[in-house]
This record gives C-alpha cells, structure tokens and sequence, in this order.
C-alpha cells in the first residue's frame, strides 16, 4: 500500500495517563517520541520495533550530528508501548488505547526504547564475548552492501548487533532508526528516504562506515567512534572521545567484528 507521512508523535500525560498521541491534548504535557517523522503503511502487517540512540559521498559531506556525549554510569532503562496507528479524514491518529468505532486499516505498531545501544550496557545476558551471532539475518541486504561499498560482512553485522539486535524497526530516543541506527540527517545524506526499509538501512549505514573507514584510513577504533559519536567528535578529541557510550560502543563493535569474522571464515566451503 502506499506508504503515508505521519505527523510527530507526541507521548501525553493527563492526571497521571499516558497517550501517544498525534495532536497536543489540552491541559496535558506533552513531548515529542523520538523528535522525528515516521514512513508508515497503512495495510503493512506491523512487526514489532526494538529501538536505540545515534550517529556519505565522498565529497565535503556535513558532519554528523553526535549520538553520544560525555555522560554519567550507562543505563539500561528501557520501555515498551503499544500504539494503534489510522487515518481518519486524511488525518493520521496514533493512539494509546484501540480507536473506538475504527474497524478497518488500524496498524498495531509496538516499541521499544532504549537509553543506549543494545550492547553498550551490558548485562549477563548482553556480553559481546558471549552473545548468540546472527550470521542469517538479512543476508542478501548485509551481502549486497558489502560487495558495493567494500566493508567486510563481519563489521556490517557487528554494528547491526551492537545497535539494534538485527531489529528493522528499532528506534531511540533522540531519533535514530533501523538496523542501523541511522539519525534522520546521515539517512537524508546516503538516500535513504525510508530508515525503517532492511535493504535501504543496510545500504545507507555501509555506505557511511565505508566513507568513515576512508577518512580515518582505514583505522577501525576511529571509524566505529564516528559511527556513534559522529566524525567532528573523532576529530576534535583527536581518537576515540571521552565518552561512556562511544566508547562501549567501539569496544562490544570491535569484540563482535572478531567474532563474526571468525565465525563467517569457518563456515565458507
């Protein structure tokens, strides 16, 4: 079907409620979710959606906006809702609760927030050196990037990993989205004019980790830090950044990279 430009959504309070709504409600506080506009399918089969923070042809592109900054102790907080998606009138609706006398063309849209990446605090279950490798998800898409943009599948899957535990509609609270983690400014910057798309994701984020490989040499601890904190942060700290995330971040990528470089090696023929 085709795709439609939903408005921001905004979370609401009211006497201790919580909406998700399209319209400020009166008398309610209201906040943007995410500070971004989503590409939604009216008839599309919803899937559920992770979510996560973040981060170029090769001539003078605009420097990323930064994902990360110097922060207190990591946290893992994390959040779920569930939201109900129509148009009515031409007016798209997002709402908290099923619209009441609204049958036909509601998509059930469910999120996950989280306050970092989903390896940068880690946990037992959320061990770079220990956590199940997905080397099946999105092969075509992760294949295809590769062969175009010259970077290795292993990184290509670590970063998905690190960022977004292979989730296609993950999405963090400053406004990243996708596999990738990509923030609306570097998705506009490679063409991707729908983060939430697998293959346009992949495309876009490999194409900016190829591009960040180029301008930091090929050193990959630089390259990872700008994927996070973006390339002016590499720049003016003169390496990886002072900070807390970033630098889990280069650390659980570059863990994984190993691992899926290995694990990648022993299984071709």
């Amino acid at each position: 079907m085709v795709p439609v430009q939903a408005p921001a959504m905004l979370r609401c309070v009211s006497h201790g409620v919580e909406m998700y709504v399209s319209e400020r409600i009166d008398g309610a506080k209201c906040s943007t979710v995410a500070g971004v506009r989503t590409r939604v399918a009216i008839a599309k089969p919803a899937t559920h959606a992770a979510v996560r923070d973040d981060a170029a042809p090769a001539s003078a592109p605009k420097a990323s906006s930064p994902r990360a900054a110097p922060a207190s102790p990591l946290r893992v907080r994390q959040r779920q809702a569930t939201l109900y998606f129509f148009v009515k009138d031409g007016v798209p609706h997002y709402l908290s609760r099923r619209p009441a006398g609204v049958t036909r063309g509601v998509e059930i849209l469910r999120f996950h927030y989280m306050e970092t990446c989903y390896l940068c605090a880690p946990t037992r279950s959320r061990n770079a050196w220990t956590v199940g490798l997905d080397t099946s998800a999105y092969q075509a898409e992760v294949a295809a990037a590769s062969r175009e943009f010259g970077v290795g599948e292993a990184l290509i899957r670590a970063v998905i990993h690190a960022e977004s535990a292979f989730e296609p509609r993950a999405v963090s609270r400053v406004g990243a989205q996708g596999l990738m983690q990509l923030m609306p400014g570097t998705a506009r910057r490679f063409g991707v004019a729908d983060a939430f798309d697998a293959a346009q994701n992949i495309r876009g984020g490999v194409q900016y980790l190829a591009w960040l490989l180029r301008r930091f040499d090929g050193d990959l601890v630089r390259a990872v830090a700008g994927y996070n904190a973006g390339e002016g942060a590499v720049d003016r700290h003169g390496g990886l950044p002072p900070y807390a995330e970033t630098q889990r971040f280069v650390q659980t990528v570059t863990t994984l990279e190993q691992r899926y470089r290995s694990r990648l090696e022993t299984a071709r023929p």
